[in-house]
């Protein structure tokens, strides 16, 4: 009795998770993955995210699990700092790398001038549309659900983003690599989508990882891994 009174107060307790996300892993795949390690562990506990981090996009994702969800809408609305690569001279349908590269063309003419100026002028506040390879809601429907049947929704609802700081970290001709930190909501692939039309050449987002949610830093996290050897241990300690 008191091994079963334990694994629930520790049930209610639950816990904020800091993940390491894997590439090519969904958000949604890793708190699959951690609600099941629970539940193999004995344990039914509620787990969700604070904050989507795309498939081809690494780095610090936060989970909340027991009485922490409710605690989830007050992570989703903290800044977000990221740092990547940008491919200029080319672009995809994704604004990623996970569809093909089209349009190429020449990055030769670019000055690191040219380069560092346009990446200032995204600095301020912006209305961005949600990219057509994205979870956004379309009546019903999951975008890229849309973009999977070759739809294009025109009419896809714009949010106010902010962006604190785009700074340019090394170029490398076609690549651009950066630091940027911004709002709640902001699609970094359409950051780069739109820095490479600005530039006039193209560009889309070539990778890109998560290193801080407000004040939670990808330091502190863990592989994927080692959480779920973390919590099966947790769950499997003999009682003292």
């Amino acid at each position: 009795m008191d091994e079963q009174q334990n694994r629930e107060q520790l049930q209610d307790e639950g816990a904020f998770l800091l993940i390491d996300k894997p590439l090519d892993w969904t958000s949604f795949d890793v708190v699959a993955k951690i609600r099941n390690t629970y539940r193999q562990s004995g344990l039914k506990r509620k787990v969700g995210h604070c904050g989507t981090l795309d498939p081809k996009a690494t780095g610090l994702l936060i989970l909340a699990s027991g009485r922490k969800t409710r605690e989830i809408s007050t992570l989703e609305i903290l800044d977000k700092v990221y740092d990547g690569a940008i491919k200029l001279g080319v672009m995809t349908e994704s604004h990623d790398c996970e569809t093909s590269e089209y349009g190429h063309c020449s990055t030769a003419h670019l000055t690191v001038e040219q380069i560092r100026e346009a990446a200032s002028r995204f600095v301020g506040t912006h209305q961005q549309q949600p990219p057509m390879h994205s979870a956004a809601w379309h009546k019903g429907k999951r975008l890229y659900e849309h973009a999977r049947k070759g739809e294009v929704i025109r009419e896809r609802k714009a949010k106010e983003i902010v962006i604190h700081r785009f700074e340019v970290t090394r170029i490398d001709l076609p690549m651009v690599y950066f630091v940027l930190h911004v709002s709640k909501g902001a699609y970094i692939r359409v950051i780069a989508h739109e820095f490479g039309h600005a530039l006039g050449t193209g560009g889309y987002l070539a990778a890109l990882r998560r290193v801080a949610i407000g004040p939670y830093q990808l330091s502190s996290a863990r592989t994927l891994p080692d959480t779920i050897k973390d919590i099966v241990q947790s769950t499997h300690q003999p009682d003292l």
